[in-house]
């Protein structure tokens, strides 16, 4: 087994990993960056909407709209964290430094664009493809950035603890403590050991453990199970915030509508036409997104329909072709032109506002081990994650992250022993195995513990979800290891995590919605 030494392991290439992996850079530190394929395959580049730039000289506001969207559960210090160290993160990094082509006016400046939840327009874009902008930029730089090994098709398998893979007897008396990951090469099926000072978990969401979903594939909860099973504490899992507006129509994929259409003039309608979000929350089609969802929901069990709507017809002739390239072409190409007609949507899982507990460096309870992006849980979203806000935050975690583990490892003191050799079988898994186990875990998510819960729904995944981890987990300890057995294996653990999560939460607030039984 091969054994590669690092400053830092950056488990995840998607925006929080990049940007984390340019600051290591900046101090002189080496970074291994692993990547499930290429660097460009991940939720970060699949947003559309925008980025919060908040120049308002009153950030407080920003500060209530995040307050107010996560149904006042959030964490006060994270939320002034990403009010105070946002704007600077934007300026300096993407707009200074990168000059990523956000949209302008004629007159130069940066267009703003409002979202559901935000109380002023303080988002800026590039069209509807923010994300795959900003992203680029940033893995371009990580491409000439000094001490950055690209690791794509490598995927993380469980994390090194001085606890379980130290072969000195002595080390499990230690506190808590990480020192790398054992990684597979998709490529090749070899497994490699890869000690580290500083392990970075920034793998993205958990959104494919549900049927329908906005995710990338993998995107399971990689980070969250890996950390789970070495003892890290994880928070908040049952708030998983669901898009409301999900393209919906028979015989094509479902991608994401974003909330930025109804930023500019959009409007939510039944199949006859009525607009059923003006009466179920002040702010009409731009409620929060846990509202929108649900009522959609309401909607669809009362009419029986398949889907809702999302109407333009209030928008210029021309505008959204304009502003919205990316979504024009994509529904066209389904035979929706939506500048003549509606466009058919759903809610699909979207966004993990829990997860690994990191404070506002990035920490963990286990030493050297960091949560940065969504992996990670510092509170900052509440119950319900506020519009647009997904890209500062990993920015914000990504730079503060670094920077403390820098300093960290400027003070030394790492213990690094040589882990014990990883024994993998060789027999093949059955593929037609893996996706129906895959494909169970998704639909039991989906039904039982999806938009809408009941205690029975979330007793009733649990014992199935229960049932089928002894078949998987006897699986997996007798194949020999792929990628597609360890999303397998990670995603039935993050789905037993949100629902056990579920259960244990009574209250219905923000993404976490309860109906009474009888």
């Amino acid at each position: 087994m091969d054994v590669i030494e690092t400053d830092c392991l950056v488990i995840g290439s998607g925006l929080a990993g990049s940007v984390y992996a340019i600051e290591a850079s900046k101090r002189g530190l080496s970074t291994e960056l692993l990547s499930l394929s290429e660097p460009l395959e991940a939720n970060s580049d699949w947003a559309q909407g925008g980025i919060i730039y908040d120049t308002d000289p009153d950030p407080a506001a920003l500060a209530r709209d995040i307050l107010e969207a996560g149904c006042n559960a959030c964490n006060p210090a994270a939320v002034e964290q990403l009010v105070r160290e946002g704007p600077s993160a934007v300026r300096e990094l993407l707009i200074e430094d990168l000059g990523v082509a956000f949209d302008r006016g004629a007159d130069g400046r940066l267009d703003f664009t409002r979202e559901g939840g935000h109380g002023a327009r303080r988002i800026i874009h590039a069209k509807d493809t923010t994300g795959h902008a900003i992203l680029s930029a940033v893995s371009a730089r990580v491409g000439s950035s000094p001490g950055v090994t690209r690791r794509p098709g490598w995927v993380a398998i469980d994390l090194l603890t001085l606890s379980h893979n130290s072969d000195d007897p002595a080390d499990k008396y230690r506190p808590l403590t990480c020192f790398g990951a054992y990684v597979l090469n998709s490529g090749t099926g070899e497994v490699s050991a890869i000690v580290a000072r500083k392990t970075v978990l920034a793998s993205g969401g958990l959104g494919q453990i549900f049927l329908h979903t906005t995710n990338r594939p993998g995107s399971v909860g990689h980070g969250v199970a890996m950390a789970y099973r070495v003892g890290a504490r994880l928070m908040d899992m049952e708030y998983v915030q669901f898009h409301p507006t999900v393209f919906a129509r028979k015989n094509a994929p479902a991608f994401l509508v974003t909330e930025a259409l109804r930023g500019e003039g959009g409007v939510l309608v039944n199949a006859r036409g009525g607009r059923f979000m003006d009466d179920a929350h002040p702010q009409g089609s731009l409620a929060p997104r846990d509202v929108v969802a649900r009522a959609i929901r309401q909607e669809l069990d009362h009419s029986g329909e398949p889907c809702v709507y999302l109407d333009l017809s209030a928008m210029p002739s021309g505008f959204v072709r304009e502003r919205f390239p990316t979504i024009y072409e994509r529904c066209l190409s389904y035979g929706v032109d939506i500048e003549r007609e509606r466009i058919p949507v759903v809610p699909a899982a979207h966004f993990a506002c829990g997860g690994v507990h990191a404070d506002l460096q990035g920490r963990t309870n286990i030493l050297n081990l960091a949560a940065i992006g969504e992996t990670a849980c510092t509170g900052l979203h509440g119950a319900n994650r506020l519009a647009s806000t997904s890209l500062l935050e990993c920015l914000t975690s990504a730079r503060a992250a670094a920077a403390a583990d820098a300093a960290d490892i400027a003070r030394g003191g790492f213990r690094l022993p040589r882990p014990r050799p990883w024994d993998s079988p060789t027999r093949e898994a059955d593929p037609a195995l893996v996706r129906q186990d895959m494909l169970q875990i998704q639909n039991t998510m989906w039904n039982y513990a999806g938009v809408v819960r009941s205690a029975r729904r979330l007793t009733r995944a649990r014992r199935i979800l229960l049932e089928l981890r002894e078949e998987i987990q006897s699986f997996y300890r007798g194949c020999r290891l792929t990628a597609e057995l360890i999303d397998l294996r990670n995603a039935m653990q993050t789905a037993l995590l949100v629902v056990h999560a579920a259960s244990l939460n009574p209250v219905s607030r923000g993404c976490h919605f309860l109906v009474p039984e009888a």
